[in-house]
């Protein structure tokens, strides 16, 4: 059974055949009718609240013609000790495929291991490959050719800023090695890259092509694009006035924005907190691409969830 649980679950092929469906998806919203998913029932299961990914994926499922079931964990068994293989041996007796939003990167992979259906890692802890998707779709709809999408990404600089060890900095890593982009991270010494980043790439035999310094305005020097994510993650709250005061040298500003190329765009998955992150100038700002992003989740989705779809009907 295929899943989607990181970047590289796809092949290059399979990527560039992602944004090109994306794109067509997009063009054709309200126009194409693409019953792909018909009488199809696909889960959402989250630990975790969440805005953009549920409903990206509750509307995107039912613009394929298929329907959903939002998944509390808190309110199912496996919130009271029901084992994941358990829990994966019966989703998979009523549902067509599952979107997982989670803590720790073993849930969705242990859920995959005993599922018979295609398992979509909405979010971990450790990668968010949904939103890189999303992200490089809308670098190539900007800066690029949504005909020629990975000719489009090769070579683009790609600054992150802030907490360079979580989720969204280590899929850029994967997803920026994958795509041929320099990625060039900045934020404190002790929120460097961890060496499961590191192993990750040496899993997929991909290179080690990211820099990391704590120096912000050396990262975005030259950069196609300047992201930046949340400080504070869910989880981390008892840490959070620490966490604040080690990440306001790496706050996004025009005058940090100024260091990028003119054309540069800043991205963030979102929510944002204007003052601590970002500056509310530059969220306003013309190269302020985030709301674009947030659209592209459901394009780049679709896509996604009709070749696992595709792959599994063919099994």
């Amino acid at each position: 059974m295929r899943h989607f649980l990181k970047e590289t679950d796809f092949s290059r092929e399979e990527l560039e055949e992602t944004f090109l469906l994306a794109t067509a998806y997009k063009e054709g919203r309200g126009r194409d009718v693409t019953p792909f998913l018909m009488d199809q029932t696909w889960g959402l299961l989250f630990y975790k609240n969440s805005t953009r990914t549920r409903l990206s994926f509750e509307v995107g499922i039912g613009e394929l013609g298929g329907r959903t079931v939002y998944l509390d964990q808190k309110n199912m068994q496996i919130g009271r000790g029901e084992t994941l293989h358990d829990t994966a041996k019966v989703l998979s007796r009523y549902l067509s495929g599952l979107v997982i939003r989670t803590f720790g990167h073993e849930i969705v992979e242990e859920l995959a291991e005993h599922a018979n259906i295609p398992i979509v890692n909405g979010l971990t802890d450790l990668l968010h490959p949904c939103q890189i998707y999303s992200d490089a779709l809308t670098i190539v709809e900007k800066l690029g050719d949504t005909s020629n999408p990975l000719a489009s990404l090769a070579g683009k600089k790609l600054a992150f800023l802030g907490d360079t060890s979580c989720n969204m900095a280590n899929s850029w890593i994967l997803g920026g090695a994958m795509l041929g982009m320099e990625i060039a991270l900045a934020g404190p010494p002790d929120h460097a890259p961890g060496p499961e980043t590191l192993a990750l790439l040496e899993k997929d035999g991909l290179p080690d092509n990211f820099q990391f310094t704590s120096d912000a305005q050396e990262a975005v020097l030259e950069a196609d694009v300047v992201y930046t994510d949340v400080w504070v993650s869910m989880g981390c709250e008892d840490e959070a006035k620490e966490r604040l005061e080690k990440m306001r040298p790496y706050a996004v500003t025009p005058d940090l924005m100024s260091q990028a190329k003119p054309e540069a765009l800043f991205m963030h998955c979102m929510p944002t907190h204007p003052g601590l992150e970002v500056t509310q100038e530059v969220l306003d700002s013309s190269q302020s691409v985030i709301f674009d992003q947030a659209e592209n989740r459901l394009h780049a989705q679709k896509a996604i969830v009709t070749l696992l779809a595709r792959e599994s009907s063919s099994t």
